[in-house]
């Protein structure tokens, strides 16, 4: 891997942070797709399975391993657990990875924050259940660096919550002050459960799902009896069928002193993606030219925001009225 490009505008005050992959990936894909990251504008990456431990392209050592290869590409890497722990294996990989001194973790369940409280700073995940200051106060106390909001909360719930100008502090008697990270790109995960959609759709057990969401590199869409695009299934996971985007919202994010970008990956165009927020939150781009593109690189689905606003999540406001993308509410 080669070293990372670095961002040389003044007053490139946003950190973008890239989430774990939550598809089936090949490792193939999975490599190539890193070599990409390593030299991509973003400063945080997010690895690991966080979905399916059926998943066995990468084993921990492999994804140890690239954890070490991205950090020395000047990476800032964190490791996420997963999100629904069901069995003894996936309770052990998670103390491995709570027990592992190299990298912060991203907790996804109350498990995960029970073993990482106390060892030093992780990462509360968007999973989370934190939607008010005082929940965010109470996990505070366990000594997380930094937390993920939740999807369906809007840019001025969050700022509310945790506020710039009286941020919570992490540790029981007060620390440094916890940083907020906000879902800005991606298909938004929805729901998890102990059923394996795409293993169903294939008329299969999920013991013996066949791996088939490995055919699925960006989820299987789910269409309305209308032909609208309705919700993505990735395994046990549902997604939006829209791609949340806050590529509009610069200055939105500015007074919420929001500075932290989580883009969630998907299998065609993200270097491009990637530059885009780069080149308007970071080096003075139009927010009108990147959302057409963006527009065009996104998932079938269509680009939607409202959450951001506190509307319905699959609204889409267009950015200064370029008229792309549709609100369907």
């Amino acid at each position: 891997m080669t070293t990372p490009a670095q961002s040389t505008a003044p007053g490139a005050d946003f950190t973008l942070a890239l989430g774990p992959v939550t598809y089936y990936w090949t490792r193939a894909s999975l490599t190539e797709f890193y070599a990409e990251v390593a030299d991509s504008a973003a400063q945080t990456v997010y690895l690991g399975e966080t979905v399916c431990s059926r998943r066995r392209e990468m084993k921990a050592e492999d994804w140890f391993d690239l954890a070490r290869d991205l950090k020395a590409a000047g990476k800032d890497v964190v490791l996420s657990a997963q999100v629904l722990v069901e069995s003894e294996s996936d309770l052990r990989l998670l103390r491995r990875l709570a027990e592992n001194g190299e990298f912060q973790v991203e907790a996804n369940d109350a498990a995960a924050v029970r073993l990482l409280a106390g060892r030093g700073p992780f990462v509360l995940g968007p999973h989370i259940n934190i939607y008010s200051r005082d929940a965010l106060c109470e996990y505070a106390g366990l000594g997380p660096s930094r937390w993920v909001a939740p999807l369906e909360l809007s840019i001025d719930s969050v700022a509310a919550i945790n506020p710039a100008t009286d941020p919570v502090l992490a540790g029981s008697e007060g620390g440094a002050a916890i940083e907020t990270e906000i879902f800005a790109f991606g298909r938004m995960p929805l729901a998890f459960s102990a059923r394996c959609f795409t293993a169903r759709h294939y008329h299969l057990q999920k013991d013996d799902c066949a791996f088939r969401c490995i055919e699925h590199p960006d989820g299987l869409l789910l269409s309305s009896r209308d032909g609208e695009p309705f919700l993505a299934m990735n395994g046990i996971q549902t997604q939006s069928a829209g791609t949340h985007c806050l590529i509009g919202e610069r200055e939105a994010l500015s007074r919420a002193g929001i500075r932290r970008l989580r883009l969630s990956p998907q299998s065609q165009n993200f270097a491009a993606i990637v530059r885009c927020f780069d080149g308007v939150f970071n080096r003075g781009g139009s927010a009108t030219e990147a959302a057409a593109m963006l527009d065009q690189f996104c998932l079938p689905g269509g680009l939607v925001n409202g959450y951001a606003a506190g509307l319905s999540g699959k609204d889409w406001s267009p950015v200064a009225a370029t008229g792309i993308g549709r609100v369907t509410s």
